[in-house]
């Protein structure tokens, strides 16, 4: 079976798909697995980020990912997003208890690179 599952033969939405996955690893997974998903909540560990702090950071990344990427971890309670009323906006952008707790992921995959991929380990 793909990754989009099927009820009643008609294809399930992506959010659908994401309630019905039940293994821990798996559904972790599907929240960081994206493109510069684990690299914004890196940055964010350091603490409150502005949208064009976490762009620079970032190099490489446009704003319509950023965007969306801010927009999927504040949907996941990962993120939250405070909204100042001002012109300019101003939005700062810092990570919930819950993105907080990856932190742990993120130390462990450094200590596995740092480990296994740099410094010409085989």
């Amino acid at each position: 079976m793909t990754q989009q599952a099927t009820l009643a033969g008609m294809p399930a939405t992506a959010a659908e798909t994401h309630d019905k996955i039940v293994c821990p690893v798996a559904r972790t997974a599907d929240i960081i697995s994206g493109k510069w998903t684990l690299l914004i909540i890196r940055d964010l560990t350091t603490g409150t980020k502005r949208f064009s702090e976490l762009e620079r950071s970032l190099a490489g990344i446009s704003p319509k990912t950023l965007s969306e990427r801010l927009s999927a971890l504040e949907r996941e309670g990962v993120l939250h997003r405070r909204t100042y009323a001002e012109v300019p906006p101003k939005v700062e952008y810092s990570l919930t208890e819950k993105g907080q707790e990856l932190v742990h992921v993120i130390d462990a995959m450094r200590a596995y690179g740092n480990h296994w991929l740099c410094c010409g380990n085989d």
